[in-house]
């Protein structure tokens, strides 16, 4: 996945400012703001790659159209994270790069998942690979953001 790569280096660079934060920016660390991106990265492909190409259908979402193609940015504090993509434990440099690691085996043969595999997201609906690939860029993008607003 060309677009995601990029946003994987970027992410791998902050992980060494793991233990940061800024209360007035987020109550989370930094570390937590990379776990979570991994982990949505990671159990989204999963679950693409799982999906079954034949069940997927296009529906229109006005929220999926503002913030995917009229915003291109998530907001702020308007939503809060699944428990399925919330770090649990303790976050350290190993754990981290264990799991950016695990995200660059799963995105490996990407390429080859078909076109319509889709995974349901509970405020954008049933989102096929284009879509995913977008989506996890904006989602990273925002926690980079996030990243960097805390470490400066």
């Amino acid at each position: 996945m060309n677009t995601i790569n990029p946003i994987l280096v970027i992410l791998s660079s902050k992980i060494n400012d793991f233990e940061r934060k800024n209360i007035d920016v987020s109550k989370s660390s930094v570390g937590w703001h990379l776990e979570h991106s991994l982990k949505t990265i990671d159990q989204i492909i999963t679950a693409c790659k799982k999906s079954d190409p034949s069940t997927y259908q296009w529906k229109f979402k006005l929220n999926r159209f503002l913030i995917m193609d009229v915003l291109q940015k998530i907001p702020r504090g308007k939503a809060k994270a699944p428990k399925v993509v919330q770090p649990e434990g303790d976050i350290s440099k190993e754990s981290l790069q264990m799991h950016l690691d695990k995200v660059y085996q799963n995105l490996e043969n990407w390429e080859d998942v078909h076109e319509n595999c889709c995974f349901f997201h509970p405020f954008f609906g049933n989102l096929n690979k284009k879509a995913t690939e977008k989506f996890l860029v904006l989602h990273t993008n925002h926690h980079l953001k996030i990243i960097e607003d805390i470490c400066n």
